[in-house]
């Protein structure tokens, strides 16, 4: 894949701004919670929730936990679903589950049921993309960026040390 300036839809400034804003809004959802878990897909999910629990500890007193989801995307039913640290109890306690970009929503919602069995207070997601594709009854509650695109075309979030940018396929 190529990846060139004509085809960069987000770059390294851009991201941090939705980073930021998204992290405003989840503020203003959730500030009568004591504590916020935000739960990131493995590995760009995870990265994204990391950025985003530092500008929560910035903006606001919540005490924001992070977990990290690793599952197999396209046979999540074959493959173990892995939440790190362990799950053992969720009760009363917010959670926002973290993505790079909502496509179909069958990875949110195969993450779902990992979470609905620990009794949460509620239950969130927030993605930096939303293609509005989605084929699974997932919304997200927080977007970054709304894009509407075709079938064909591919989003891919490229999160390295130095190189924050998103691109259209």
């Amino acid at each position: 894949m190529v990846f060139t300036l004509e085809n960069r839809i987000l770059d390294h400034h851009q991201i941090l701004q939705k980073i930021k804003r998204m992290a405003f809004e989840i503020y203003e959802q959730n500030f009568e919670e004591k504590q916020l878990v935000l739960a990131g897909i493995h590995e760009n999910g995870y990265f994204l929730a990391e950025l985003l629990a530092k500008e929560l500890r910035e903006i606001s007193p919540l005490d924001v936990q992070l977990m990290e989801v690793t599952l197999h995307k396209t046979e999540p039913l074959t493959h173990d679903i892995v939440i790190s640290p362990a799950l053992s109890s969720l009760q009363d306690t917010a959670v926002v589950l973290v993505d790079d970009v909502l496509n179909t929503g069958k990875t949110l919602a195969y993450t779902l049921r990992e979470f609905l069995d620990k009794d949460c207070k509620k239950l969130e997601i927030a993605t930096l993309i939303n293609r509005h594709h989605t084929l699974y009854p997932i919304s997200a509650t927080y977007t970054g960026y709304s894009l509407a695109t075709t079938l064909r075309e591919h989003i891919r979030v490229v999160l390295k040390e130095n190189e924050w940018n998103a691109y259209l396929l």
